[in-house]
């Protein structure tokens, strides 16, 4: 009779979870005992030439992922870039480490969190599974965490991947556009090209009537629903 095969890390929910929770406690270390300079991407920049573009999107998700925030990226990439160039790049950067903290969320701390949570924390659970592009755009907007960080608690939720993914976005396009255009101002105040702020200014006023909107739905759903 042949026993059965040892069981591996990656089976066990609890030990996928204290990875997950190890990661971040070291992403968060090595970001406060070595925070990123930025001041050799120039050259870096001018080096790769036409990859430049491609480089930046990468090497944005990459920082991103390890929790630098976006708002030091963006205003990076404004400079280097230019106030479009720059916010399209941040925002494709943005999309690559929204998908990869999800992922990586997903398969570490979803069973452990799925498995454990009871009463108002299973009703909170219950409410991402069920979000919409809306709330995602609400809960990035809330000054609750960086992007990589909700990036992978997002992932230990229900939370579908598609509506993700689109709130992710959009509720980064008003900073991405804000903060590149600043960025761009400071390298080269003169040049600035002001209708690269258009975007951020309606951007905002699109979010805030998503938000509007989401939560007047929200109110009359619960106003329907029957009490706990």
């Amino acid at each position: 009779m042949t026993s059965p095969p040892a069981p591996r890390w990656h089976r066990h929910p609890v030990l996928r979870f204290a990875v997950l929770v190890t990661l971040l406690g070291a992403f968060g270390l090595l970001l406060l005992l070595a925070p990123p300079d930025l001041r050799a991407i120039p050259d870096a920049v001018d080096r790769l030439g036409p990859l430049a573009p491609v480089a930046a999107v990468l090497v944005g998700a990459a920082l991103l992922v390890v929790l630098v925030p976006r708002t030091l990226i963006t205003v990076a990439w404004g400079a280097l870039f230019g106030p479009l160039g720059g916010a399209g790049y941040t925002l494709a950067a943005a999309f690559l480490a929204a998908l990869l903290g999800f992922a990586v969320g997903r398969w570490l701390g979803r069973d452990f969190v799925a498995e454990r949570v009871r009463g108002r924390l299973a009703r909170l659970d219950g409410w991402f599974t069920r979000q919409s592009i809306f709330g995602v755009i609400t809960v990035r907007l809330l000054p609750i965490g960086g992007f990589g960080l909700v990036s992978y608690g997002y992932g230990t939720t229900g939370a579908r991947l598609l509506p993700y993914l689109a709130g992710s976005i959009i509720a980064s396009v008003p900073s991405a556009f804000g903060y590149a255009a600043i960025g761009s101002a400071v390298v080269s105040p003169g040049s600035i090209n002001w209708f690269a702020v258009a975007p951020a200014t309606f951007g905002l006023f699109a979010t805030a009537v998503i938000i509007w909107r989401w939560r007047r739905a929200e109110r009359r759903r619960s106003g329907g629903a029957a009490p706990d």
